[in-house]
């Protein structure tokens, strides 16, 4: 009977008056204000920092003590590629292993926060948590003009340490902010910014465009992923009824949406006398004989496919370049939504309208709304949710942060702060870290540095004298009784492969690069002219991140290695161990062409002595010399191998896979 009472009530239209909330709503832990904490007072030598005294004390609660410090050896290659990406080279692992003198790893942290490689590290988390790409997905993966100066504004954004609260507000609300339009340098930033709100996925149909079920799809990611990156709640939750576990109402929702209501996608070409239109209608007529050339190239054979081989890739190289483009959103009154009520989330069922007004939860009883024709409606939800007392924003940035140097958040389920999401392990320390976020000036760098500079930090991945106890009390090792140890992502391995073999290009900046695949995996593309290798090899040789996010065709090697599919906000990636991994390693086309060329550069620089040539693997590779059994295994496998079949093996070691 309980079901059925449950069924029927969620069967009934929601009206405005179910908005209120009880006192145990609001005494979630995280919609409290944060705490002013202090570092508690420990007994340790160990804690040099106080992230390092919340750590100690949880852990002494628990009967552990943390590992030892890791050689300097592994530390440097964590922090390089936790803050950058990449692997430290053999003279920087060298300058920092013998340099024992104080402040030496302080040194070394502030030198790689400095590094131009940071932005490119931190802004790749930020665009799993976004869900960036670069096409809209589905049928037709149509392609957005210019979008890649978002993810360039991201890089350059925690390159220069924006605070957090404008980053968020510019991304918010960048077009409302722009005074004098893309001619503007300054104001290119802010529209960039603002191409945060195409970043999602949207249905295109060949006979509307604009149709409500398409509209209503858009306005849903919009405040979809508001609640999830920005907020940590899974406000979507609450689209078709009032949330399940948390307090957020079905009217909720759409107050949250309504802020978008104005928001319409707009490409703006700056600098250029060309249009969308005039790029698309060029496009197209020299696409349209691409595709029947390759119904013709299928059929022939011999002289007559080189033909026509060479007079497709003549019309390929024809199709003009978009000119300069912003992927963008503005306010448009002329077509403002009304923002409803729908019945069930069914946009053919709306009920009555509402306006802006966020989570009621988080405000007063009877709190006002804004009028449905506010100017500027999304520099108000960015106020709000910047506000230095809000309880979820710094809460949540400070755990991604965190996340990101211990594969896991004090709070595990990093968007998802709610009822069915994790508890902090040391909330205290979460409170701490925001309060200090806050304190800084909204300061991300701030917080990175109290995180690596810790003793908890720079811990060992092993830790045999805790290692029973260890697993007893907190085998998923929540309370850091040891250091991190994690596989490489996707980009980290396909960049550390470059960096190996001497090739990688550290170009800064610009245009998305797509590279060589199989003819296969283009041809099934809605439209296979889209997928353009430009003719540069050097640009086949970029850092990953500035590879293109393309929806509809990923590439075999990154998807492999679990690289996010771009559809929805990753939270935390997954790291798989799959055979597939091994076959791509081995076989993939990726893997040998650099095998051969780190081949190359070893002999080049290690010249025919074999102890050199295991040498200078190990510490290009693994960042670090071979132990007396690696080194004779090493020269007994090249006394019957090549070398370059030696290089390949490097890439498939656990010491190049795997940090410790």
């Amino acid at each position: 009977m309980r079901l059925v009472a449950a069924i029927l009530l969620l069967a009934i239209p929601l009206t405005l008056a179910a908005a209120e909330y009880s006192d145990g709503e609001r005494s979630f832990w995280s919609f409290q204000p944060r705490q002013a904490t202090a570092a508690p007072a420990v007994d340790s030598d160990w804690a040099s920092s106080p992230v390092d005294a919340f750590v100690w004390s949880r852990l002494a609660a628990a009967g552990l003590r943390p590992a030892p410090e890791a050689r300097r050896s592994e530390l440097a290659r964590r922090a390089y590629f936790d803050t950058t990406g990449l692997p430290p080279t053999p003279a920087e692992l060298e300058a920092f292993v013998s340099d024992r003198s104080p402040g030496s790893w302080e040194r070394l942290v502030d030198r790689l926060m400095s590094s131009p490689r940071w932005g490119e590290r931190a802004a790749q988390r930020w665009l799993d948590v976004v869900r960036f790409a670069e096409t809209e997905g589905f049928e037709y993966d149509r392609y957005l003009p210019g979008l890649w100066r978002y993810r360039d504004y991201v890089i350059e954004s925690f390159n220069r340490d924006k605070p957090l609260d404008r980053f968020i507000a510019e991304q918010l609300a960048g077009d409302e902010m722009a005074a004098d339009g893309p001619q503007s340098h300054a104001d290119r930033e802010l529209l960039a910014a603002a191409g945060f709100h195409r970043l999602g996925p949207v249905r295109r149909n060949a006979g509307n465009q604009e149709v409500a079920s398409s509209r209503n799809e858009v306005l849903t990611e919009r405040t979809d992923i508001v609640g999830t990156a920005l907020l940590g709640l899974t406000v979507g939750c609450a689209r078709c009824h009032d949330h399940m576990f948390d307090p957020i109402r079905q009217v909720d929702y759409y107050r949250l949406q309504a802020y978008f209501g104005a928001s319409r996608e707009t490409n703006l070409v700056f600098n250029s006398d060309s249009t969308i239109e005039d790029w698309q209608k060029a496009t197209k007529e020299i696409a349209t004989k691409m595709k029947s050339l390759r119904g013709e190239i299928k059929l022939a054979e011999g002289e007559e496919r080189l033909r026509l081989q060479a007079e497709h890739d003549a019309l390929e190289s024809q199709l003009p370049e978009p000119p300069p483009t912003l992927a963008t959103v503005r306010n448009g009154s002329e077509d403002r939504n009304q923002v409803r009520l729908l019945d069930r989330g069914d946009h053919t069922k709306p009920l009555q309208p509402v306006d802006p007004r966020p989570l009621g939860v988080l405000l007063p009883e009877d709190a006002p709304t804004l009028p449905p024709d506010a100017e500027d409606p999304r520099s108000r939800l960015a106020g709000w949710i910047t506000s230095p007392e809000h309880p979820l924003t710094a809460r949540v940035a400070v755990n991604r942060i965190w996340q990101g140097y211990f594969g896991r958040g004090i709070v595990d389920t990093p968007n998802d702060f709610g009822a069915m999401g994790g508890r902090p392990s040391h909330p205290a320390l979460l409170d701490f870290l925001a309060n200090e976020l806050v304190e800084s000036g909204w300061s991300t760098k701030h917080v990175h540095r109290l995180i690596l500079t810790s003793s908890a930090y720079r811990q060992a991945s092993h830790n045999p004298a805790q290692e029973e106890r260890g697993m007893q009390q907190d085998a998923t090792n929540r309370l850091l009784w040891r250091g991190p140890r994690r596989r490489l992502g996707a980009e980290e391995v396909r960049d550390a492969m470059l960096a190996a073999a001497g090739e990688l290009n550290l170009a800064y900046g610009g245009k998305s690069v797509m590279l060589p695949v199989e003819d296969a995996l283009v041809d099934l593309l809605y439209d296979p002219t889209q997928w353009r290798v430009p003719a540069d090899q050097a640009q086949h040789r970029r850092r990953s991140i500035y590879l293109i996010a393309k929806r509809n065709l990923r590439l075999p090697f990154m998807e492999v290695f679990d690289q996010p599919a771009l559809l929805t906000s990753c939270a935390r990636r997954e790291s798989s161990t799959h055979a597939p991994q091994s076959l791509e390693l081995l076989n993939g086309p990726i893997s040998n062409e650099l095998a051969a060329r780190f081949a190359a550069r070893l002999d080049r620089e290690a010249g025919r002595d074999l102890d050199s040539i295991v040498s200078q693997a190990y510490l290009l590779a693994a960042g670090r010399p071979p132990t007396e059994d690696e080194a004779l295994i090493a020269r007994n496998f090249l006394a019957d191998n090549s070398l370059r079949e030696f290089a390949l093996a490097m890439f498939n070691l656990n010491s190049f896979l795997y940090l410790n």
